[in-house]
């Protein structure tokens, strides 16, 4: 099991939202880079990165944050967060990313999902950030009339290297992993999951991630949310 500590990126600093509400936001730091080397030096080996703003705007916002993070930090980076086109896929991965996160055009441009897998296998994730079952797209202010498992199922020949599932409903809540979600999703599909745990450290969420972990996911965070 690999553990992805998170940042969620809005006005260039670090912040939880409520259920993915911009107008219920907690700001945790203000200098996105400085807590990257702080995950990284408790020892994570890959950081999970999104650009709020960006999920809402449709393309990269927070790019200035972003950039910093790479520069300050060696380790292993993805990044969701207003990734619509294969022209912002090759600029981030030019710029030092490891594996972008795709949400939104994965249920409204599943052809970009296909080419990019295509041409930078193994550093092209799907998130699958569910409402009820059901995908939200632009920043979770949409929600689609496709399922977690009917977006998963869509993209399981082409090479995308993981899946990255949210339950909306607990995110920012410090509720935890949605357990039996997860492990279904993962035992439908071949491609890896990675759960989001929104998690302040309680003995029941290392046991929830425990028991996730006889299963071949990863599980993805400590606090925040992954809007793609």
């Amino acid at each position: 099991m690999i553990l992805f500590p998170a940042i969620d990126l809005k006005d260039g600093a670090c912040v939880r939202l409520e259920q993915g509400d911009m107008t219920r936001a907690t700001v945790f730091h203000r200098d996105p880079a400085a807590q990257a080397q702080a995950f990284e030096a408790l020892g994570f080996e890959y950081l999970h990165v999104v650009d709020l703003d960006g999920a809402f705007a449709g393309k990269p916002v927070n790019v200035a944050a972003v950039e910093r993070i790479i520069e300050a930090t060696k380790i292993p980076l993805q990044l969701g967060g207003g990734i619509r086109n294969i022209a912002t896929i090759e600029s981030w991965l030019d710029k030092g990313i490891t594996r972008v996160i795709i949400g939104t055009a994965a249920v409204r441009d599943p052809a970009l999902v296909t080419k990019a897998a295509s041409l930078y296998s193994a550093r092209v994730a799907v998130a699958l950030d569910a409402r009820d079952g059901m995908v939200a797209v632009a920043g979770w202010a949409e929600t689609s009339e496709l399922s977690a498992f009917d977006i998963a199922k869509r993209f399981e020949d082409v090479g995308v290297a993981a899946l990255i599932h949210t339950d909306i409903s607990r995110d920012g809540l410090l509720a935890g992993l949605n357990l039996d979600a997860a492990i279904a999703l993962a035992e439908a599909v071949s491609i890896p999951v990675s759960a989001a745990v929104d998690s302040h450290g309680a003995s029941g969420d290392v046991t929830t991630c425990s028991r996730f972990a006889s299963f071949p996911v990863s599980t993805s965070r400590t606090a925040a949310s992954s809007k793609a």
